[in-house]
């Protein structure tokens, strides 16, 4: 991906190294096992954030953009920048106003709206405050324990995140908190799964304009995203990490599901081919 000297985005609040020490969740086995099944939350991760310590200070609404100009800083915000440029012509495009999400760095732990999260939860979208959380040490997981390497793997976290951001935009992030009451945790699993499947659907639109509109993808770009939705599947992630699949369990979809639907926004460009529900579920 060509992101040198490209332009950032100011949305972005540094505040690492402004902890305290790491809160894992479950620490140890029971902590990877978080990362790897929880990794990519969408909406209302309370449930897994609720698991970390709560005697924290409450987090105070912040513009922090004074820490270190590094150069992942660096790449988040030029990602972040061309989502912001691609989702505000797809919303003009609909004749609808595009709010930015703001996007959050941590180090070990962080307070959002959504409760208390530790860096083994992985990047995760709050709607309540609508921001996008990341400790870049997820980068390192990503690569080393996953085994989806490349900057448009990386790229691909992002905007899949800003795509949970997308649908709170739209209203089905609302939907989905209306449809907890009244489901059953394995219909409200199935429901997460197509939710997960939406935002995939929604970074291969983003990568679509990357290319079309951006023209900054490289050879092997798309391969990369591709690799890292293959790589954090459901199955393969359970199978990993019990050795046996549970689908009734499932929450973010399979590895071929979310492949599908992430070459499907990359091919189409389309916003209106993403209906991961498609059966009235949310009505």
């Amino acid at each position: 991906m060509q992101w040198f000297g490209r332009r950032e985005s100011d949305n972005v609040d540094d505040e690492r190294g402004g902890g305290g020490g790491r809160l894992a969740i479950g620490g140890g086995v029971l902590g990877i096992i978080a990362a790897a099944i929880y990794f990519f939350t969408g909406v209302d991760p309370s449930a897994l954030f609720n698991q970390v310590a709560t005697n924290q200070p409450a987090r105070q609404e912040q513009t922090v953009n004074n820490g270190p100009e590094d150069e992942g800083k660096k790449f988040v915000r030029v990602v972040l920048a061309d989502t912001e440029d691609i989702w505000t012509k797809l919303f003009n495009d609909m004749g609808r106003t595009y709010e930015k999400p703001r996007l959050t760095l941590f180090s070990d732990y962080v307070q959002s709206a959504c409760g208390n999260a530790s860096s083994a939860s992985g990047p995760f979208y709050c709607p309540g405050d609508s921001r996008v959380y990341i400790d870049l040490s997820f980068y390192d997981e990503l690569k080393n324990r996953f085994g989806a390497a490349g900057d448009f793997a990386q790229a691909y976290v992002i905007a899949h995140e800003v795509g949970h951001h997308v649908q709170n935009l739209l209203g089905i992030s609302q939907k989905m908190d209306q449809a907890r009451s009244r489901l059953s945790e394995r219909a409200y699993n199935k429901l997460s799964v197509k939710l997960e499947l939406q935002a995939d659907f929604y970074a291969g639109v983003w990568a679509h304009y990357e290319k079309t509109m951006k023209n900054v993808l490289d050879k092997g770009d798309i391969e990369e995203a591709l690799n890292a939705a293959n790589a954090i599947g459901d199955d393969r992630l359970q199978k990993q990490a019990q050795g046996h699949v549970e689908p009734d369990s499932f929450t973010h979809g399979t590895s071929a599901q979310r492949m599908y639907w992430f070459k499907k926004g990359f091919d189409t460009g389309d916003i209106n081919q993403g209906d991961t529900f498609g059966n009235g579920d949310l009505d």
